[in-house]
């Protein structure tokens, strides 16, 4: 797991991890799919249900109606904008909606589905008889049998490889790819094990809680972290997840995690644009948990 050849002390490599034998969707979950499961269980996302009063009880009811996190470009002329101002609260965004009320997925039935929440991709799996990847897990598949190598398909980054950001983010995009943002599953060629999307489109969720050292990890057979995360840069927040394999917007100048080692916490209620999730089938039920106070 991980590259000690990363300037991203969070992907410093644990030593060698072991996962037994698993399956793993070959895609994203797809905005189809994820209807199947709501039809059949009347299920309502994060995005789709007021933010609760207890949590946030200063503010007033107009700011608590449901929505989410949309990803706007800087608009055309615009030289200097301040870190993370191309995130806009959408009243009325969620997965049906990615672009607030008025956007809809009619003709996007093959998208990954975005939005989502860590609760809501739990949901699913339960629904599905599956789970969420464990980080050595996704990571294992990713690299689709390459030892070592930086990206998914070898040690050469390729703007025809991997739904990515061509271009200056957030100021423009060349769409080098054919993709302005999210691109359909399988759009792109496979990695070494016939996965689709492992790095690039959209973000995927893992079970384990965010950690900055994966030293617990080494040697060990399907180690997850559980219990407690800690990533110093949201330091007030405790319950943050690992995701992987960055999205869309990821570019050489700002973020570039379309790696397999490539990591980033993120917080269980927070669904936005470019995240969603895949899922697992375990063939051996046996796992070790990692408590950030223990040592292994």
């Amino acid at each position: 797991m991980g590259s000690d050849n990363s300037s991203f002390v969070e992907e410093r490599s644990p030593g060698d991890v072991t996962v037994t034998n698993f399956c793993i969707d070959k895609y994203e979950v797809t905005n189809a799919q994820f209807s199947e499961f709501v039809k059949s269980t009347r299920y309502a996302t994060v995005a789709e249900r007021p933010l609760s009063q207890e949590q946030f009880p200063n503010l007033p009811d107009e700011q608590r109606l449901p929505g989410s996190l949309v990803f706007e470009m800087v608009k055309p002329g615009v030289k200097q904008v301040s870190f993370l101002s191309w995130w806009h609260w959408t009243t009325g965004a969620n997965w049906q909606h990615p672009f607030g009320p008025d956007s809809a997925i009619a003709s996007k039935s093959n998208y990954p589905v975005v939005h989502i929440a860590y609760e809501d991709a739990l949901a699913y799996a339960k629904w599905s008889g599956k789970s969420l990847p464990s980080e050595a897990q996704w990571e294992y598949a990713a690299r689709g049998g390459l030892d070592g190598a930086t990206y998914a398909w070898g040690n050469q980054y390729s703007e025809h490889r991997a739904n990515t950001w061509q271009g200056i983010f957030p100021f423009f995009n060349t769409k080098a790819d054919g993709h302005l943002g999210i691109a359909p599953v399988g759009s792109f060629v496979p990695n070494g094990y016939g996965l689709y999307d492992m790095t690039g489109n959209v973000w995927e969720w893992t079970s384990d809680f965010f950690q900055i050292g994966r030293d617990r990890k080494s040697h060990q057979i399907n180690p997850i972290a559980l219990n407690q995360s800690f990533d110093p840069k949201k330091p007030d927040e405790s319950k943050l997840h690992v995701i992987k394999g960055g999205s869309y917007l990821c570019a050489p100048n700002y973020c570039s995690r379309y790696r397999p080692a490539a990591r980033e916490s993120e917080s269980p209620d927070t669904g936005t644009t470019h995240i969603g999730f895949r899922l697992v089938k375990n063939l051996v039920s046996s796992t070790l948990s990692i408590n950030p106070k223990s040592k292994i």
